[in-house]
């Protein structure tokens, strides 16, 4: 038996600091914030959704909240994010399993790393 190859998940994320200073200056700084509160909160919700729907095996669940999490994450300039639930949206909409499997974990981790950094992207620009 060789050896295991350990891989390193450091993947960088994309933020769209653009988007959150358009946001700010049609809303105004609570409507930018309640903006993106919402739409982090629904990401969340919809994120804990595919996970519950791909236990069942409920694929047209996960490609509903993969768009839903891809159109929230649009909205408020989570690039990256927008993109890999995009690519879990497709690989389950093919039923490649194996694809979605392992684009589902790195929408885990760049979902954890995108909302991190647009908290810290907000306290920057507030």
């Amino acid at each position: 038996m060789g050896e295991v190859a350990r891989l390193c998940h450091d993947e960088t994320v994309r933020l769209d600091p653009g988007r959150l200073s358009r946001l700010v200056v049609e809303l105004g700084a609570a409507g930018a914030e309640h903006v993106v509160a919402r739409a982090m909160e629904e990401m969340a919700t919809r994120l804990s959704e595919i996970d519950r729907s791909y236990r069942v095996g409920d694929m047209q669940a996960v490609c509903r909240n993969a768009r839903s999490v891809k159109r929230h994450a649009g909205e408020i300039g989570m690039i990256t994010l927008a993109r890999v639930a995009g690519d879990v949206h497709l690989c389950a909409g093919r039923g490649d399993m194996v694809a979605f499997a392992a684009t589902w974990e790195r929408l885990q981790r760049i979902a954890d790393r995108s909302l991190t950094a647009i908290w810290d992207l907000q306290g920057v620009s507030g």
